[in-house]
């Protein structure tokens, strides 16, 4: 199945981009992934309402543009469902089962993602109630992606 990884922003610090390659070269033996990075719109400090929003659906054009057609849409979100590793792979290999040829996850940006795209995602999927950055949730997102391809593929993955 292909996987694509839709992000706002950029890993700009080296510990994350290592961490994200690793994790990218492991899942190449599962997965066709990719990722694609769209600009954050917002970078100033302390924006009003109205420019958040505004950054917010400059982002959702761009993000739904860079979305597969016909492929099942999962945008992280914290007010998402938690869901455990096992429960991960069983989903992706359910939609494999069933014909889904792609898989796109969203992470969004300082500011999360808009009504738009939460509204067009089939499923909403939080890590925790916790806040992370948008660096931090791709890592994470990668090493959950590579455990649930491990167990869907019968693989021990340590604990």
């Amino acid at each position: 199945m292909k996987i694509k990884l839709i992000c706002v922003g950029r890993q700009k610090e080296s510990f994350f981009k290592d961490a994200a390659a690793e994790y990218i070269k492991r899942l190449s033996r599962f997965h066709k992934l990719e990722i694609i990075e769209i600009p954050e719109e917002l970078k100033k400090e302390n924006p009003s309402e109205g420019e958040i929003e505004k950054a917010l659906s400059d982002e959702a054009e761009k993000i739904l543009k860079s979305v597969g057609k016909g492929a099942y849409i999962v945008s992280l979100a914290i007010e998402g469902k938690q869901i455990s590793s096992e429960d991960l792979a069983d989903t992706l290999k359910g939609l494999s089962d069933s014909g889904t040829s792609e898989a796109d996850f969203i992470i969004g940006g300082s500011h999360g993602l808009s009504k738009d795209v939460l509204s067009s995602s089939d499923f909403l999927l939080s890590f925790s109630k916790m806040t992370f950055t948008k660096e931090m949730a791709r890592v994470i997102f990668l090493e959950q992606l590579y455990r649930a391809s491990k167990i869907s593929a019968g693989e021990t993955y340590h604990k």
